[in-house]
């Protein structure tokens, strides 16, 4: 079962740690690509003999799979989405299963039952309560290498529950934990973890180091190369996280403790969210339990907030406004009529263009000026801010969702200059 606080290891009877590979969906997106992580695989056996490789889904698969679900169902959710949507890894595993066994690799592809990861009774957004290494474990020890389902687990009743959205991470970090594995590998599309998307910002800083705090904020943010319960999963049990490319064998970025990279620099990334929507409850009374019901409401109908912002009360009224991902839509229409009904608030509008900007440090709080300097930039670009959040590692600002691009050059631009050319100086 996965071990609680510092890392326990637990090697086989060959005394080799273990390392666990995580691949994501664009790694693993045509077969061409999984023979090419078959091939990569296989090199690797010769430095790690005691390897456990997690998948996502191919490709778009899991977003295909959402839009078939629609085609039938005007809300498609809980046990039989999750039954629908745990087919693509099951796929992935399979494909490169086969592919290893061509190469004379001895490999074995389990299911989250098969290897037992148990969940709790949440279906679409489930969280691991342990896993059951000994079938992984009696698998290693027969020279195989282990090929996991990402995404997945299985409640008390072995039905079969999701993780949420990238998923897959927390599959890779859970058992990294539960096997005290020496590192767990985030394999993806980009080198790193960088100073901002390299999609976005050409000129993005590639880390070689950063902490778990800083990955966990980053990811909490907006940057989509590690989620970021897998970051908390793996500081939890002083697992060291390596992202790197699926697609060479350079070192890449680790995610590690110490306060020596918590001390290095004032600002670490640039973030950005373009999918977010904003809810705001207005003309709502000042009174003790409004916001305690509002809150309340929202977690039984299984709606996670990202981000809580409440103004001062004018007039005995206030404004309580909260930013949710897309797909909690839906959810918070039906409770937005329901509070509207009850006079929980006078009217709930909810915006869907809008998106989220973040500058992410390990001591903004205790650093003057670096808020200021976010704000002027934006303002400078004539980039109007909608509303302000702010903790001791990040400044999160929300704005328009048309102008996110030209707020993340400018911002990082701010913060990581690139050097002027004599030309451009003169």
């Amino acid at each position: 079962r996965r071990p609680s606080g510092r890392r326990q290891m637990t090697e086989s009877r060959s005394g080799l740690p273990v390392v666990v590979q995580k691949y994501g969906g664009t790694s693993v997106a045509t077969a061409e690509r999984i023979l090419a992580i078959a091939e990569r695989i296989e090199q690797n056996l010769f430095r790690t003999p005691r390897l456990v490789v997690v998948l996502s889904a191919m490709g778009s698969t899991t977003d295909e799979l959402v839009t078939l679900a629609r085609q039938v169902s005007e809300r498609p959710s809980g046990r039989e989405m999750d039954l629908l949507l745990s087919t693509g890894e099951q796929v992935t595993v399979s494909l490169l299963g086969l592919a290893l066994q061509q190469r004379g690799v001895s490999a074995i592809s389990l299911t989250a039952l098969q290897c037992g990861i148990r969940t709790d009774g949440v279906f679409n957004v489930a969280r691991i309560r342990s896993i059951d290494t000994g079938r992984i474990n009696a698998e290693l020890d027969a020279g195989k290498v282990v090929i996991v389902t990402g995404f997945q687990g299985v409640n008390d009743t072995n039905d079969i529950t999701t993780l949420g959205r990238g998923g897959s991470d927390i599959t890779g970090a859970a058992l990294a934990a539960a096997l005290g594995a020496d590192a767990c590998e985030i394999c993806t599309d980009v080198d790193g973890v960088f100073s901002a998307d390299p999609s976005q910002v050409s000129s993005a800083k590639l880390w070689k180091e950063i902490s778990y705090e800083e990955a966990i904020e980053m990811a909490s943010s907006g940057a989509k190369v590690l989620h970021p319960r897998a970051a908390e999963l793996c500081m939890e049990c002083d697992v060291p996280i390596h992202v790197r490319s699926s697609f060479h064998s350079r070192d890449g970025t680790w995610i590690r403790g110490g306060t020596e990279v918590m001390e290095r620099a004032e600002v670490v990334s640039v973030t950005s969210d373009s999918k977010i929507a904003k809810v705001t409850l207005r003309e709502v009374p000042d009174e003790p339990g409004i916001a305690a019901r509002v809150f309340q409401d929202l977690a039984q109908a299984g709606i996670n907030i990202r981000l809580i912002i409440q103004s001062a009360s004018s007039q005995d009224r206030g404004r309580i406004t909260f930013i949710l991902d897309p797909e909690f839509l839906d959810g918070a229409r039906e409770l937005g009529k329901a509070w509207e009904e009850a006079g929980v608030a006078s009217r709930c509008v909810i915006e869907s263009d809008v998106a989220k900007i973040s500058i992410v440090g390990s001591r903004l709080a205790s650093s003057p000026g670096l808020a200021a300097r976010m704000f002027s930039i934006l303002a400078r670009e004539g980039i109007n801010i909608d509303c302000i959040s702010s903790s001791e590692m990040k400044v999160a600002c929300v704005i328009s969702a048309d102008r996110l691009d030209d707020a993340v050059l400018a911002v990082h631009q701010e913060f990581f200059p690139e050097p002027r050319s004599d030309a451009a100086a003169v």
